[in-house]
């Protein structure tokens, strides 16, 4: 994998959004892969396509990209609100690949997040335009890193590190459960996840039950949070993300 863009393609454009655009979508046709399944090159699909940039011929998935001359921030600008929700509650919503890269334009950072781990509540919605914007009243809105779990940003490359393409399809499928969940139930998971990765390797029953007012105000309409939070243990218990190491005591597998 060469971390370096091939700047010799951007000769011909004078818009730096263009440059980039043209940079980046060339280094991933030229030096990326399909997290799922290892499979290379992927293929992009036909400028204009409204949904991703970029699919898998040998297993459909799909994936845009965001690229961004800066440090991996928690906070990535999106576009319009209510089309990101629109396409996180579709079923062919694309995986995110994002990418950071230096002034010298290598890459620093490429990595994904896969679909699963986008629901409602990592979408920041931003205050409309004013009236006075050219789009005025239009609604964007950003994605909120913070809220997905650790084992959800899959990295190919860290810090300039070119990570083991094994290592990469392992940690991208081993959360694929989260798929066949309803966007209620992994909204669940996700938060009870998020609660862990709070916590030290080893943790307790007790230390996950102390999120319970957290979590209630998440979801005022459970009246049971501390059921749903052993329900959640187990979930992720069953699916090698966390084992059972004694009687309320448990165990990080990440």
């Amino acid at each position: 994998m060469n971390l370096y863009f091939n700047q010799r393609l951007a000769k011909n454009y004078h818009s730096k959004s263009q440059i980039i655009r043209v940079l980046s979508e060339t280094w991933v046709t030229e030096n990326g892969y399909c997290p799922n399944c290892s499979e290379q090159p992927l293929t992009e699909f036909a400028n204009g396509q409204p949904v991703a940039d970029f699919y898998c011929a040998h297993c459909n998935e799909q994936y845009e990209l965001k690229s961004k001359k800066a440090k991996l921030s928690n906070i990535v600008n999106d576009g319009a609100y209510k089309t990101m929700i629109e396409r996180i509650n579709s079923k062919d919503n694309p995986s995110f690949f994002f990418l950071t890269y230096s002034k010298a334009y290598a890459v620093n950072n490429f990595l994904i997040i896969p679909k699963h781990f986008f629901t409602p509540d990592i979408i920041m919605k931003r205050k409309p335009l004013s009236v006075t914007a050219k789009r005025a009243g239009w609604v964007g809105c950003n994605i909120d890193l913070r809220k997905v779990p650790e084992s959800g940003k899959v990295f190919l490359v860290k810090d300039q590190k070119i990570m083991d393409k094994e290592s990469v399809t392992q940690q991208f499928q081993k959360t694929l459960f989260l798929r066949t969940q309803s966007i209620e139930s992994r909204g669940w998971t996700l938060d009870v996840w998020q609660c862990i990765d709070r916590l030290d390797a080893q943790f307790s029953l007790n230390q996950v039950y102390a999120f319970a007012d957290e979590l209630q105000l998440k979801h005022p309409e459970n009246n049971h949070v501390k059921d749903k939070i052993r329900q959640q243990l187990q979930v992720l218990r069953d699916k090698g993300i966390i084992e059972f190491i004694s009687r309320g005591h448990y165990q990080k597998l990440y």
